[in-house]
């Protein structure tokens, strides 16, 4: 019956009604009417006009069905379809599932009209209702009247769509009495009540179905019922400031000419004995990764992942902006600066072309200083400026960084060793040390033990070592202390030691100040302030003429038993010549973070033969982060960590010579350990954390269960974005994290400062939102993304899931959940706390995911559960292989064939087509890393 409702010409006729189309004569194409906007703002229509010179705003024209010679226009599809394909296009998977919703779209429509004389008066929607009044109860009544005076019609009664089966919970009643006459002049009253005692928002559908005595004929009118539970002005404040439009990218920006600017000292800060190359585009992608291949390999990777950030960058672009002249600089505010967004260091370059300008023609501005919200820009001295002027800002991706990683990868140090470890580069262990640890608790405890007798053990020219680090083992304490052993046994030890980012660099130099600032020294990059750097470190640097970070002289740097970095500043040894061979050790601490191109910075410009390399951190964690798709598939986001740990020779428990698990957590309550320990540590970590800090919320009032300290907290809120921003964000939740951070500060029984609670969110958006809600209460919490809590730990983490879309029919996994099913997101997240755990989201999406799901089951079943009860059984298995978005459409596509079926069979029918395609910026969400 629905397969020849769709093929038939009623139905096709009113899809075509419904949807109008129109004629693009630029480019010969028909387009259906809500895609007119996206088509003509489209690349391939821009291309068009461009080429037939001619203004891309085109007028809408009548659509010509017969314009493309041989072809139809699927006006549900919004495509043309060749006349031969036309039966194969009609029969796929697309095209049926859009036709499913467009029908049901248009009985639903049809199902809420008034009809044969019954009229339904009042307010289905709730509005906003304050949680005390929802907790109690509000009811609204309804009038039905029958306003054909001689007609005989029966209410037969009411059924709430969430009860069919019971599919869902719903706070909405609704009171009928079954076979109430409703005769002319006299209207009958229902009720409908909404109670439910938690924040978020309430959706059901209520079919009143009626009987024509007369006509023995049975029909249905619908009612949407919506309500929305908290508190008016505050989701007054946090709604979106203006209706999301996808941005559309620009056309390219032309670059033809471009005046040099002035760039700061910071530049020549260093003095590099050899200039570092521009880094052509390799020709060809190699087959097969070897030692011949690998450098020609990342080379083409990197030149991917480049392309793609500078696409990225491009939507910080900021027209008619205006500078502030203090000449020699200009002054230009960059909304999101201290957000990294775009992230501008000192030296960087910034394009600026006056509005008007010949296309093509652009001014150069070096920066010479960031602050909080603005920069500052030097140009040539042709650069003119005057009261009033607008410009247009571009800016260009720093290329140094990855310049250095090309410059790396042409080396000629191509070590099989290093490169690809196996069996037959074992070598014999020397003999068993007698350690005296400086820190004496890793004297206590085995793993940590065994793993820096293992790298003291080790002979020249070893395969990498590898400490697996998983959350709260203490992994860069004993780096720590491998690398104080080897400093006091050996006087010609000498040590770099990396880490990715600049507070990793900075916590292993903080605990090797004790050596004294002859044997250690911290390196840092020139483009970085002093007030970047922690007061105890101050002393173990060098700057130039007491303004910009440096090296000492050649005979000094040498003679430096430690020096520490990161790991795109590493290259500075080999630029200012340091010879190869020169460091016994290389250490990279939160190796797993960073590209194996990073990596290799420190090893291949500066390692021989004999020089061991240590690596730590865990693969099970984030790894680096890559904004190119495409060079995700082919592996650019795997480290260098990952890349061995999934060699033979580094399975954990078969060889202590090339890797130590550590397994001993000092972080978190076991309840919250237990969950990703089962699933990604096989079970082996143990809880040593200090009892009165894992305990601190055991028989606290907020937890649901008094001994379990994690809660779930379920809610049906919205997934909003606004104006040009494609980041989710979910205004309900955020409010719930605010209710939750004031509770734990107002605790008079457990005493925490905003230091000690963390919040994580995987969207820009509702980072932004949940700041705002805490700016006046508690400043201090920190909130950001699971890329800026990996490594640190608080008493509290508090997570915002975001997502929380209804849209069953049209359910994509990947796109629904987003960064939310990333089992490394997940793992951090989750292992950041010592005492407790919120989780803050709507369990029917994130069930859809089966580590998600396993995980609500873990919570449920030990009665971490607030809110609105799973609609599942959650003591059944999980499939792990998922699948449960499929089931979940296929339900709601069988629902509505259910009531596409029942109001057809009513003889009513009809279609709509209401279809919004969604455009997503998958780079908006991924952080911006600071490289140096």
């Amino acid at each position: 019956m629905y397969k020849a409702h769709c093929s038939g010409r009623k139905h096709r006729s009113a899809l075509r009604g419904s949807n109008a189309v129109y004629h693009c004569s630029v480019c010969g194409l028909n387009v259906s009417g809500n895609s007119w906007k996206s088509h003509t703002q489209g690349k391939r229509h821009r291309k068009n006009a461009e080429e037939q010179g001619i203004s891309r705003e085109v007028a809408k024209e009548a659509p010509v069905l017969d314009k493309l010679p041989g072809q139809t226009l699927c006006t549900i599809c919004d495509q043309q379809v060749s006349d031969r394909l036309w039966s194969v296009h009609l029969s796929t998977w697309r095209h049926q599932r859009r036709s499913q919703f467009a029908a049901y779209q248009s009985v639903l429509a049809e199902s809420e009209k008034d009809k044969h004389g019954i009229e339904i008066a009042g307010d289905f929607d709730f509005d906003i209702v304050e949680p005390s009044a929802a907790a109690s109860g509000v009811a609204k009544s309804i009038a039905i009247r029958n306003t054909i005076p001689l007609s005989n019609m029966i209410l037969v009664g009411s059924t709430l769509m969430s009860k069919k089966g019971k599919k869902y919970h719903s706070p909405f009643t609704a009171g009928t009495q079954p076979q109430v006459a409703i005769k002319f002049g006299s209207p009958v009253t229902i009720s409908v009540t909404l109670r439910q005692a938690y924040h978020g928002t309430c959706d059901d559908r209520l079919e009143i179905r009626f009987k024509d005595v007369k006509l023995n004929k049975e029909f249905i009118v619908s009612r949407r019922l919506k309500a929305v539970i908290g508190n008016r002005e505050e989701l007054e404040r946090l709604k979106p400031v203006a209706p999301y439009v996808p941005r559309q990218r620009t056309t390219r920006l032309v670059e033809r000419e471009i005046v040099e600017g002035v760039f700061p000292p910071a530049l020549k800060a260093i003095p590099y004995i050899g200039k570092l190359p521009l880094a052509e585009i390799p020709v060809f992608l190699p087959r097969r990764i070897d030692s011949e291949t690998y450098g020609r390999f990342f080379k083409n990777l990197l030149w991917i992942e480049e392309h793609r950030m500078e696409q990225d960058l491009e939507i910080y672009d900021i027209p008619n902006a205006t500078l502030i002249p203090h000449v020699p600089f200009y002054y230009l505010r960059v909304p999101g600066l201290a957000e990294k967004r775009p992230s501008v260091l000192v030296g960087d370059r910034i394009l600026v072309q006056e509005q008007g300008a010949q296309n093509g023609h652009w001014f150069e501005g070096g920066v010479h200083k960031v602050l909080r919200d603005e920069v500052s820009l030097r140009f040539n001295a042709s650069f003119k400026h005057t009261t009033g002027q607008t410009f247009h800002i571009h800016f260009k991706l720093n290329r140094f960084p990855l310049r250095r990683q090309h410059l790396t990868m042409d080396t000629a140090f191509t070590s099989d060793r290093i490169l690809f470890p196996g069996n037959t580069h074992l070598l014999p262990q020397l003999p068993d040390p007698s350690l005296v640890f400086v820190n004496p608790l890793i004297g206590n405890n085995p793993a940590q033990r065994q793993a820096v007798a293992s790298i003291v053990r080790q002979p020249p020219g070893s395969p990498p070592f590898v400490v697996f680090g998983p959350p709260g083992t203490g992994k860069t304490v004993t780096i720590i202390e491998a690398i104080r052993q080897i400093v006091a046994r050996d006087p010609k030890a000498r040590i770099l030691t990396c880490a990715p980012s600049n507070s990793a660099a900075d916590l292993i130099a903080l605990r090797l100040t004790e050596l004294g600032a002859e044997k250690v020294f911290r390196f840092y990059a020139p483009s970085r302030f002093k007030s970047q750097v922690p007061d105890g470190l101050l002393a173990f640097t060098h700057m130039r003429d007491d303004q910009h970070f440096s090296v000492p002289p050649i005979p000094i740097l040498k003679k430096f038993r430690v020096i520490i970095t990161t790991c795109v500043s590493a290259s500075v040894v080999q630029g200012v010549g340091i010879p190869r061979g020169h460091y016994s050790h290389i250490f990279i601490d939160e190796a797993g973070q960073a590209t194996e191109p990073e990596s290799m910075i420190s090893i291949k410009t500066i390692a021989d033969n004999d020089t061991n390399i240590i690596l730590s951190g865990d693969p099970k964690q984030l790894g680096p982060i890559i904004r190119s798709g495409i060079a995700r598939e082919f592996e650019l986001d795997t480290s260098y960590l990952e890349r061995l740990m999934g060699g033979d020779i580094y399975q954990v428990h078969k060889n202590e010579q090339t890797v130590v698990k550590l397994t001993k957590n000092f972080r978190s309550h076991r309840a919250i350990l237990k969950f990703p320990n089962d699933h990604f540590y096989g079970g082996e970590l143990e809880e040593c954390g200090t009892p009165k800090v894992i305990n601190a919320y055991i028989g606290s009032s907020l937890l649901p269960s008094p001994k379990f300290p994690i809660i779930f907290h379920s809610m049906s809120g919205k997934d909003d974005r606004e104006a040009s921003s494609p980041s989710f964000f979910n205004i309900h939740e955020a409010v719930q994290v605010q209710t939750y951070v004031e509770a734990l500060c107002s605790d008079k029984r457990i005493r925490i400062t905003d230091n000690d609670i963390g919040v994580i969110t995987p969207y820009h958006a509702q980072v932004l939102r949940i700041r705002r809600t805490l700016q006046a209460k508690a400043d201090g919490v920190k909130v950001g993304s699971v890329e800026e809590f990996q490594g640190q730990e608080r008493k509290v983490i508090i997570i915002s899931t975001v997502r929380s879309s209804r849209e069953f029919v049209e359910y994509d996994l990947r796109h629904t959940l987003g960064f939310v099913a990333n089992s490394r997101r997940f793992n951090v997240a989750v292992t950041r706390s010592k005492a407790l755990v919120v989780v803050v989201g709507d369990p029917e999406v994130l069930s859809l995911d089966p580590l998600w799901r396993e995980f609500l089951n873990y919570v449920h079943t030990n009665g971490g559960w607030k809110g609105a009860p799973p609609s599942w059984d959650t003591s059944a298995p999980v499939d792990g292989a998922g699948g449960y978005d499929a089931q979940v459409r296929e339900l709601a596509i069988a629902d509505m064939n259910d009531f596409t079926q029942r109001m057809e069979e009513l003889t009513l029918a009809g279609s709509a087509n209401d279809e919004n395609a969604e455009a997503l910026d998958a780079g908006v969400d991924r952080p911006w890393r600071e490289m140096e």
